[in-house]
């Protein structure tokens, strides 16, 4: 696997061919377009407060949904981070480190190498991380800016190669377990006959895993480049202008490397064998100018997507902990710095990384943290779709470029990816989170959220009461509808499920008058008395409304109730 964003485009091309490479950026960021469309649609709804992702989807979709998603979410970005702190360990010792069977180093390559040695280097890389997280968002915004500038003039550099650089031939060292393949790649420049032996797929195996590519292994890999659509809104609570600033950096930074990475797999493919990008994946430094800086734009590129990955996770598991959905589980996490900063959230997900660190290589769960990347962009898409089916007099997004229709396609692609990168990933990332559901729903204190399904029954209602007709009523369908007077619930158990049973699908209203004079009382005593009421129904298990009134005698509460309940049939309690 390639360990940086600069090899992808080769290691793509080299595999899958122009056509093919050009067709799987497409297919992948038309998924990303139609997500990054529902994201600034949220986004650009009101106040966005720390979370990103996760405070989208809960306060759209309810606790069980948000917090179950904020938790994979969460471990997706530890995840991530680390797998781009050993992605950025294993270049230095590619660059550094002393050749295998050689005891002293020689030049620039003086670095050990082993297990504890690389575990030692990811712990200094990921302990920078850590600095910069510490001291906030606004030293992490001016270094990954920096970083921005350094990686813009690496592909500047990259591009006046591709045109610059003589033809030459690239000597490839191939490491494997048994000793090591000496094969040689060539940059041709600019070749009618490079580009035409280049536009179909010779998928080959790859020389860092030993495994052999196929279209799906490919794209999978590809699209595991481009999951960092969230790092902008994972900041919103840092962002001055969340509404502004989130839709324009994130369609900027989504049209920018869709066009750089289609740039460089045509340059690729014109100008390089086939041999030179399967074999080799950082052949840019190899016909690179000035191939020191191209190594230095590879190590800041993946030591700046570690340090997104890390500031993320911290900002989501603050804003689980302040939600209060995990109870004392997370109480440490909700600290913050005299600035704000949540400096236990961030310490909480660098101890995280670094735990995972020691696994030393994450090849086994790569495949699970993009498909919790892509479980977490499937639901920021269901979230947008509910708010615009429910048509929520509160959802009014000034980002009015998605519809319904880029919702369900944004739906349709992160599951069909999920599946198409590894099935059995997708179906263990779908059970994780069914079991954070359960439990969320079952543990989780209530919130005062509000449920989107509430909204969608309320709209679904309307919409069929409409469609009712009086004038096509007919006695074949005929049903009752029942008015049944309950004066004390208690003793009137038995009396409410007969007429349940009488109901027959029919209409089922429990009456209830209040005895009292609404101008002498300081406020309404029937709201706190509709909340028993339904608990009543929900006890007794019975289909029924609960209607209740308040009036100074009987005969004008049943008056009332007769009238606000419609024609049907009155029902009393025989008096002993």
């Amino acid at each position: 696997m390639p360990a940086s964003p600069q090899c992808l485009s080769g290691f793509v091309v080299g595999h899958a061919g122009l056509y093919q490479a050009l067709a799987m950026f497409a297919v992948a960021y038309f998924i990303i377009g139609m997500t990054v469309l529902s994201v600034c649609a949220i986004a650009t709804n009101g106040a966005l407060d720390a979370g990103g992702a996760y405070y989208m989807i809960s306060r759209a979709l309810g606790p069980e949904f948000g917090g179950s998603i904020g938790i994979m979410f969460f471990l997706a970005n530890v995840c991530g981070s680390a797998l781009y702190v050993l992605g950025l360990v294993e270049a230095v010792v590619d660059s550094f480190g002393i050749p295998p069977g050689q005891k002293v180093g020689t030049g620039v390559h003086i670095l050990p190498q082993s297990y504890w040695y690389e575990l030692l280097y990811g712990t200094v890389l990921l302990a920078l991380c850590l600095l910069v997280c510490l001291v906030g968002a606004s030293i992490y915004a001016k270094a990954t800016f920096l970083i921005f500038l350094i990686v813009v003039g690496v592909l500047g550099t990259i591009l006046v190669s591709f045109f610059a650089t003589r033809p030459l031939g690239v000597p490839i060292h191939l490491p494997y377990i048994n000793g090591s393949e000496t094969d040689n790649g060539s940059f041709t420049g600019f070749s009618l006959t490079t580009l035409r032996n280049n536009l179909g797929g010779g998928y080959g195996v790859d020389y860092t895993t030993g495994q052999m590519m196929s279209f799906s292994s490919v794209f999978a890999v590809m699209f595991n480049g481009c999951t960092g659509i969230m790092a902008g809104s994972n900041m919103s609570g840092d962002l001055k202008r969340p509404s502004y600033s989130i839709p324009r950096g994130t369609i900027s930074a989504v049209l920018f490397t869709y066009l750089v990475y289609n740039l460089l797999a045509f340059l690729m493919c014109a100008t390089c064998d086939r041999t030179l990008l399967q074999k080799d994946y950082g052949f840019l430094r190899d016909i690179s100018i000035f191939p020191p800086l191209v190594t230095v734009g590879i190590y800041a590129a993946t030591l700046s997507a570690a340090m997104s990955n890390l500031i993320g996770a911290s900002r989501i598991l603050y804003a689980l902990a302040r939600d209060d959905l995990f109870g004392r589980a997370l109480a440490l996490a909700k600290k913050t710095s005299a600035s704000g900063n949540p400096v236990m959230a961030v310490i909480l997900s660098w101890l995280v990384v670094q735990l995972v660190l020691f696994s030393g290589k994450l090849n086994t769960i790569a495949g699970v943290v993009t498909t919790f990347f892509l479980l977490v962009y499937a639901t920021v898409n269901l979230a947008c779709l509910a708010l615009e089916w429910a048509s929520a007099p509160n959802f009014r997004p000034t980002f009015r470029y998605f519809t319904w229709h880029t919702c369900l396609l944004g739906i349709a692609g992160c599951c069909v990816m999920m599946f198409l990168i590894s099935p059995v990933s997708a179906s263990a990332s779908l059970g994780f989170l069914l079991i954070l559901l359960l439990a969320l729903h079952y543990l989780s204190p209530s919130s005062t959220w509000g449920y989107i399904s509430q909204a969608l029954i309320f709209h679904q209602v309307r919409k069929y009461l409409l469609m009712l007709d009086v004038r096509k009523d007919h006695v074949k369908f005929w049903r009752p509808q029942m008015l049944l007077m309950v004066q004390n619930p208690r003793g009137s158990s038995r009396l409410i499920d007969f007429v349940n049973d009488l109901k027959k699908s029919g209409l089922y209203v429990l009456g209830h008058v209040e005895l009292q004079d609404l101008d002498t009382l300081p406020s309404d005593p029937l709201q706190p008395q509709q909340d028993s009421w339904l608990s009543l129904v929900d006890k007794l298990n019975v289909k029924a409304f609960v209607s209740l009134t308040l009036a100074p005698s009987v005969r004008h509460g049943v008056r009332q109730l007769l009238f606000t309940s419609g024609l049907g049939e009155w029902c009393l309690g025989w008096a002993r």
